[in-house]
C-alpha cells in the first residue's frame, strides 16, 4: 500500500469519527512542505451559528492562525497535508487514538491506541468563554439593555457584552503593572452611555475587590442623568458621572485615566491631563487626526514617502501614524513607557489603535534625544506644532 493509500485510510478514519461523534481533535507535524515558517497543524470541532465547523489553528514560528472550514473543507484539507507536507499526525477520539507517520524511508506507520481521554468537548465557540463581566444578574447591564433580568445576554446585545469584557481585559493586564498601594481614582473622559465604565467598576470592586473611585465626564446632560440613575439603582456608591469636557475637567488625583474615541486634539488634551496629574495608567483610543493632517498638508514637505501622501487615503493614513507616534514619543519625554496596540473595538466598528502610558519610576529616557527625534520627526513631515506639544511647553 502507498502513501496515498494510507492517508485515505486515516482520513476515512477521521471522517467516521466526526460523523459518529466521537472526534475530539487532529494534530499535524514534522511539516516538511514549502510554506514557511509552519511547524503545526491543530483541529477540532465547534459550533458557530448552529453549524458544525472544524477549527484549524496554524502554529508558525512566530504566531498562530485560526481559520474556520466546514467538515467537508476540513477534512479534505487534511488530506492534502498530509500528502504533501506533514509527516506525522495523530487523531484523537473518545474511542481510541491513531498515530499516522511517514518515516525517513518512507516507511508508513498506521496504529491503533487506547484513547488519551473519553471526554467528549463542548463545541460551543463562545458561549463558556470565561468572561471578567458576567451577565448574572448585573442590574446595570439590565438597565443598559444588554441583558434581561434574569441575566440573559440579549441577542442584539451580544455584541456589546463582548466588546465591554474585551475592554476590561485589555485593561486587566494594564492595571496589574501598576502600583498597589491603597485606592485608586479612575477617570473616564467622553464616557458616554457608560458601558465600559460601569464594567470597570464592577471589575475593580467586585473581581478585584479594590478600593476604587470611578468618574465618568460626558458632555450631554441626558446620558449623565441616565448614567447616575443606573448607578444608583445598581447601588454603586464610587461610581458617578458629571457634565463637562475633557478640556474643563480637573483631573488633579487620578490614578487612572482613560479616553476611548476621543476626536482629534481632544485625545491630546486627555493626555495632557493625565500627565499634569501623573497618573500612574494612561490609556486612549484616538480617533479623528485632522490636526496633523491639516500641517501635513499645509507645507507638502518632499520627502521619502511623498509618493504616497499626494494620495487622499495614504495621507489620512500617514497623518494617523504620525500623530500617535509622535504622541508616544511625548509620553517618553514625560516619563512613561508606552505601547501602541490594536484591538477590536466591536463587531460593526474598524480595528483601532490604543495608546498606553504606564508610569515610569525609574525613567531612564534620555530626553534631550527624545526631543531631538520630534523636532525631526515634525521637520519631516513639515509639521509646525502638535497640539500636545504645544501644551507641554516642550
Amino acid at each position: 500500500m502507498n502513501i496515498s493509500d494510507k492517508v485515505q485510510e486515516f482520513v476515512s478514519t477521521l471522517a467516521q469519527t466526526i460523523s459518529n461523534q466521537t472526534f475530539i481533535s487532529i494534530s499535524l507535524g514534522n511539516y516538511k512542505g514549502k510554506e514557511e515558517n509552519l511547524k503545526n497543524l491543530y483541529a477540532k470541532r465547534i459550533l458557530i451559528k448552529k453549524e458544525e465547523k472544524l477549527s484549524f489553528t496554524y502554529r508558525y514560528k512566530t504566531r498562530d492562525i485560526v481559520k474556520n472550514y466546514s467538515i467537508e473543507e476540513g477534512i479534505v484539507l487534511v488530506q492534502n497535508y498530509l500528502n504533501d507536507g506533514f509527516k506525522v499526525s495523530t487523531l484523537f477520539s473518545t474511542e481510541f487514538d491513531v498515530l499516522f507517520e511517514i518515516q525517513h524511508s518512507n516507511k508508513i506507520i498506521l496504529k491503533k491506541k487506547d484513547p488519551t481521554t473519553k471526554e467528549t468537548p463542548s463545541l460551543d465557540h463562545d458561549k463558556n468563554k470565561k468572561r471578567l463581566i458576567s451577565a448574572n444578574h448585573k442590574k446595570y447591564l439590565t438597565d443598559l439593555k444588554i441583558t434581561d433580568s434574569e441575566g440573559n445576554v440579549f441577542k442584539n446585545g451580544q455584541d456589546k457584552f463582548r466588546q465591554i469584557n474585551h475592554y476590561v481585559e485589555i485593561l486587566s493586564s494594564l492595571i496589574k503593572e501598576i502600583p498597589n498601594n491603597g485606592p485608586i481614582n479612575v477617570v473616564d473622559m467622553g464616557s458616554g452611555k457608560g458601558y465600559l465604565t460601569f464594567a470597570l467598576y464592577d471589575y475593580l470592586q467586585n473581581v478585584l475587590n479594590r478600593e476604587a473611585t470611578v468618574t465618568g465626564v460626558e458632555f450631554r446632560e441626558d446620558l449623565v442623568t441616565l448614567c447616575n440613575t443606573i448607578a444608583k439603582n445598581a447601588s454603586f456608591q464610587n461610581l458617578n458621572f458629571v457634565e463637562g469636557t475633557i478640556e474643563s475637567y480637573d483631573s488633579a488625583g487620578t490614578n487612572i485615566l482613560i479616553a476611548l474615541h476621543a476626536c482629534d486634539t481632544a485625545t491630546d488634551d486627555a493626555i495632557f491631563k493625565g500627565i499634569k496629574a501623573e497618573a500612574e495608567l494612561i490609556v486612549v483610543a484616538p480617533c479623528c487626526h485632522k490636526q496633523i493632517r491639516r500641517e501635513i498638508e499645509k507645507h507638502k514637505t518632499h520627502n521619502d514617502v511623498d509618493f504616497l501622501t499626494k494620495y487622499g487615503i495614504f495621507l489620512e493614513r500617514q497623518a494617523e501614524m504620525v500623530t500617535d507616534g509622535i504622541r508616544a514619543m511625548i509620553l517618553e519625554y514625560a516619563g512613561y513607557k508606552t505601547k501602541i496596540f490594536e484591538f477590536i473595538s466591536d463587531a460593526h466598528t474598524p480595528k483601532n489603535v490604543m495608546i498606553v502610558g504606564i508610569k515610569n519610576h525609574r525613567s531612564t529616557s534620555d530626553k534631550d534625544e527624545l526631543l531631538k527625534k520630534i523636532k525631526y520627526a515634525k521637520a519631516y513631515f513639515g509639521i509646525e506644532y502638535h497640539h500636545l506639544e504645544r501644551m507641554l511647553g516642550i
